[in-house]
């Protein structure tokens, strides 16, 4: 297989640990270059990463430092230009979740992406996590029968620990991600539902921002009803009191459920033979697992880890949610 020389547009906090180091450490993988449009920042990721190579311009590194594929890890504005540019100059292509700030900027790289000889993939690594392919396996095994519905809630304070703080706070400006915390962390939910029950028929929800604290919205809700007769309901709110927060999603079947925490390591199953729960451990570089799909997909060794069509499907139902 032949070695993938990466470089990162936009070398930011989630570079750091659950991304960055991965790239030197997955088989047939090199962290070529770094870019960021801050060169103070852009050479001190560089210099504590040990990056031979770093930028303060996209263009000038795709065109010096003989790269073979692009990681954009900017906030969702930019990833369609840096999408189209990449591929237009041929580079394979890997694209942070969520993949654009709604469906229609997903479908015109989708367009960007017929039209060129280069691949693209997204950056729904949970895909990839033992803890939810395990999931996937007692779906697949029918450990809880025939499925019926799944109940999503996710529920945080006004200033949850677990979502990720910048000195811009991008995530709740919705030109820059497309709206607010829920864009931010859904993608990851919305696509496992995807990955684990195939084609959407119908969905539908409403948004609103209740605490007026930042221009995006704080509380959504939504509905998706499946080809196969699941019935998915999620609830995001990011203002309830300390003691309501929760992350579970439940996998209600003929024969009982499985619950599990999106952000969390746990699985557990109940059904007719008892109840047991199953602890996970994640990868200290929690998207290597993905990374390492994705290089043996540029490589010709796999099939895509995941799609721009399957991004676009996504995108389309978070929009069917937000855009009332």
């Amino acid at each position: 297989m032949k070695q993938i020389k990466w470089g990162i547009i936009g070398c930011g906090n989630v570079t750091e640990v659950k991304s960055g180091p991965a790239f030197n450490k997955v088989p047939n993988s090199k962290l070529a270059a770094v870019m960021r449009r801050d060169a103070v920042k852009a050479a001190d990721y560089a210099h504590r990463h040990g990056v031979e190579q770093w930028f303060d311009d996209a263009e000038k590194m795709m065109d010096e430092a003989g790269l073979d594929a692009l990681y954009v890890a900017t906030p969702p504005l930019q990833h369609l230009e840096y999408a189209v540019r990449g591929l237009e100059r041929g580079f394979n292509m890997y694209i942070e979740k969520p993949v654009t700030r709604n469906a229609d900027e997903a479908r015109q790289i989708a367009d960007a992406v017929a039209k060129s000889k280069a691949k693209l993939t997204v950056a729904h690594y949970r895909r990839a996590l033992p803890m939810f392919l395990h999931v996937k396996k007692l779906i697949e095994d029918k450990a809880v029968g025939e499925i019926r519905t799944v109940q999503i809630r996710m529920w945080k304070t006004e200033n949850a620990e677990m979502i990720a703080k910048t000195d811009t706070h991008w995530r709740v400006h919705p030109e820059l991600s497309g709206g607010g915390y829920f864009h931010d962390l859904a993608p990851h939910q919305l696509d496992l539902v995807l990955y684990y029950f195939g084609k959407p028929k119908a969905s539908h929800g409403y948004s609103l921002n209740q605490t007026k604290k930042y221009p995006a919205d704080d509380h959504v809700c939504g509905e998706i009803l499946f080809e196969n007769g699941i019935v998915v309901n999620g609830s995001w709110c990011f203002n309830v009191a300390k003691s309501q927060v929760t992350d579970t999603c439940e996998i209600v079947g003929t024969k009982g459920k499985i619950t599990f925490p999106f952000f969390g390591n746990t699985v557990t199953l109940e059904n007719e033979a008892g109840k047991d729960t199953v602890t996970f451990t994640h990868p200290q570089h929690i998207q290597q697992p993905h990374i390492a799909n994705i290089v043996a997909y540029f490589n010709g060794e796999r099939e895509n880890p995941c799609s721009i069509e399957e991004a676009v499907t996504l995108m389309e139902i978070i929009d069917s949610f937000t855009k009332n």
